[in-house]
């Protein structure tokens, strides 16, 4: 969908703009592209800068409760240092790399319940404007398509995904957000753990995944929540066995009792090292290869292109994500939401912008 506004800040009569992405979604350290297409108003003017904002929906947890704020992630500037004339129509074309840490907002075309977009922001004569506001999609890496088909397969369910304000403590997370996919556990596991949280974090050459699992507790214990972080890499993604390998890390993770502190595995020589064996990073020793650390406690701080085919976890979202954007967005369509998206990042400007 499309937005097309004239810009409030350089009043009656001032330029238009209108920014189109290309269609399909974009994956995490992928490219963006498009054309900014203005068109002059009833005079001539100088367009100074172009530029491009990515913003999220994020929710931030505080002393007195919850509350949902938006969340500029990436600035881009796309153009500008020109003269548009009176009613001229001018087009800039653009692309731009999503940050790798960029969050999912659906997988196999099904919403996650997570809004994300685009913002323009053009200058004119000093004055700016954020003004066009388009919805971004962002599909999953085929390395995290691989780690959700194997948790849909090992009989996890997809429960609701969402994006919290703050930092995951060891990890070398570089955004002020994260996002995290809360799963439901699959039968066997279902009598120790009430829900498992799932975080990818990006990089160029691999990933960091954290799993966190809600435990029950006991007759005698109350639950807790345990906490291990994995790391793997981009390549060889269609020759490994995900099934055994992802059913590994939670069996680790619900197994585990003792802590082994806190050792991020950035600190390891090459860690997403293609063809490396399994390592337990812990007190005692690295590992070398693919990475593992795990600990009680969140270890949140606060404040702050191929796909695998088959049931899956896809399955499940197309099932159940559906219902969840319904709950998300209070039933609206999806043309809506987007309306209704930017009704709420521009509610959240500086100086109450008008339409």
């Amino acid at each position: 969908m499309v937005f097309k506004r004239l810009l409030g800040a350089m009043g009656a009569g001032g330029p238009s703009v209108d920014t189109v992405l290309d269609g399909g979604a974009v994956a995490p350290g992928g490219i963006l592209s498009g054309q900014v297409h203005l068109q002059g108003g009833s005079t001539d003017v100088e367009i100074e800068h172009i530029g491009l904002e990515l913003i999220a929906r994020v929710e931030a947890e505080h002393e007195d409760g919850e509350s949902e704020g938006a969340v500029v992630f990436e600035r881009f500037t796309v153009g500008g240092g020109f003269r548009l004339a009176e009613e001229e129509r001018y087009s800039v074309p653009f692309r731009v790399s999503l940050p790798w840490e960029t969050p999912l907002s659906e997988l196999y075309g099904q919403p996650l319940g997570i809004v994300l977009g685009v913002r323009t922001e053009l200058a004119v004569a000093g004055a700016k404007d954020k003004g066009d506001l388009d919805p971004l999609a962002v599909r999953p890496l085929p390395v995290q398509e691989a780690v959700l088909e194997a948790l849909g397969q090992l009989g996890f369910g997809f429960k609701s995904a969402d994006l919290e304000y703050g930092h995951i403590g060891g990890t070398g997370q570089r955004l002020p957000f994260y996002q995290e996919i809360e799963l439901t556990p699959a039968p066997r596991y279902a009598h120790v753990v009430n829900e498992i949280e799932l975080t990818f974090l990006a990089t160029p050459a691999g990933m960091e995944i954290v799993l966190e699992a809600d435990k029950r507790g006991g007759h005698f214990e109350s639950g807790q929540d345990a906490l291990t972080r994995f790391t793997v890499s981009h390549h060889d993604v269609e020759a490994r066995d995900w099934n055994s390998e992802v059913d590994g890390w939670i069996r680790q993770l619900v197994e585990h009792r003792a802590s082994y502190g806190s050792h991020a595995t950035y600190g390891h020589a090459d860690p997403y090292a293609a063809g490396g064996a399994h390592g337990h990073h812990s007190a005692h020793g690295a590992g070398h290869g693919w990475g593992h650390e795990s600990g009680h406690g969140s270890g949140h701080e606060s404040g702050h292109e191929g796909h695998r085919s088959g049931p899956g976890l896809g399955t499940a979202v197309a099932a159940g994500a559906a219902g969840l954007a319904v709950g998300v967005v209070g039933g609206l369509v999806a043309a809506e939401v987007v309306d209704e998206v930017g009704d709420f990042f521009e509610g959240d400007d500086e100086g109450g912008e008008e339409d």
